[in-house]
């Protein structure tokens, strides 16, 4: 890498301690092997590609990113069939026929009108022309969330805009970043994404807490519950992830889980409590017949040792 490149890495966190450490303080408790993907992503300013399945934290990775650098969030929410004007720009057909029938009202010159049509004012950006834009104060954050439900022409296009930095506009030229954004991409893993892409990336597989460490994010982010409560649910959602569920619950509904039950003003996951609030942790049918038949009792006599 070249000199000028470090120079330009962020140096308030000049090793993973620090970053581990400025993480938790802003209410993300990461293991030491994503706070180190995430510092090397930093400093050697490579787009990270976290996968995992859903609810894990791989989303608050990049709103906590951008609150860390105070650089602006750009969400770009994949899905099947996104293309060119979702995701990086569109001209203002609307503006555009106004603008048109407003000179020729004036009488002016429709050739004139014709050439201005296709000009910044009327150009609409989308997340990845605005990362690659020159502005003041630090680099955006670029967020390209669940990349695995995109098709595969848009996964060629994110290629080139990753490998170059860079977006052409046919009509203006072409948008090169001076300073590369911080990108994180995410994937539920419901469909292979091409090693292309994953090759311009640090990887890194994003599991599960541990249990303690998700009695803690649960005490953080659910701060109405006790830590009886939170260390019953994360036992609780410990259990429930080992059942073969269709849709095994990830933090973010254990942390909803134990939120409703605090919500119902209660401090204990007893059976009754359990089986009403089961919505907020398990969210197919199936998946909710297939506890009860198993037996909720049981489940959470498992737990009442987590929680004691």
């Amino acid at each position: 890498m070249a000199v000028e490149e470090l120079e330009r890495s962020d140096d308030r966190f000049p090793d993973v301690a620090t970053l581990s450490s400025a993480l938790a303080q802003a209410g993300y408790l990461a293991d030491e092997g994503l706070a180190t993907a995430i510092f090397l992503a930093l400093r050697l300013q490579r787009p990270l590609f976290l996968e995992g399945e859903a609810g894990v934290g791989k989303t608050e990775v990049a709103k906590v990113l951008a609150a860390l650098t105070r650089g602006e969030l750009l969400r770009l929410q994949c899905y099947e069939g996104i293309g060119l004007s979702q995701a990086a720009y569109e001209w203002d057909y609307a503006r555009q026929l106004l603008h048109l029938r407003a000179v020729e009202a004036a009488g002016g010159s429709s050739r004139q009108a014709e050439d201005e049509l296709y000009s910044e004012r009327f150009l609409v950006r989308r997340p990845l022309l605005k990362a690659l834009e020159e502005g003041p104060g630090p680099v955006p954050v670029l967020l390209v969330d669940e990349v695995d439900r995109a098709d595969d022409e848009f996964e060629a296009f994110l290629l080139e805009i990753l490998s170059e930095w860079a977006v052409t506009v046919p009509e203006l030229g072409t948008v090169r970043a001076s300073r590369p954004p911080l990108v994180v991409l995410t994937s539920n893993r419901t469909r292979d994404v091409h090693d292309a892409l994953k090759r311009r990336c640090l990887y890194h597989w994003v599991d599960h807490p541990e249990f303690e460490r998700e009695v803690e994010i649960l005490r953080r982010r659910a701060p109405a519950v006790g830590d009886r409560l939170a260390r019953q649910v994360a036992a609780a959602a410990g259990v429930l992830r080992s059942l073969g569920l269709y849709k095994p619950p990830g933090v973010a509904e254990a942390i909803d889980w134990a939120g409703a039950v605090a919500a119902l003003g209660q401090d204990d996951l007893g059976e009754q409590v359990a089986s009403v609030t089961l919505g907020a942790v398990l969210k197919y049918h199936e998946d909710q017949e297939k506890v009860r038949s198993l037996g909720l009792s049981s489940l959470l006599g498992s737990t009442a040792e987590s929680g004691a």
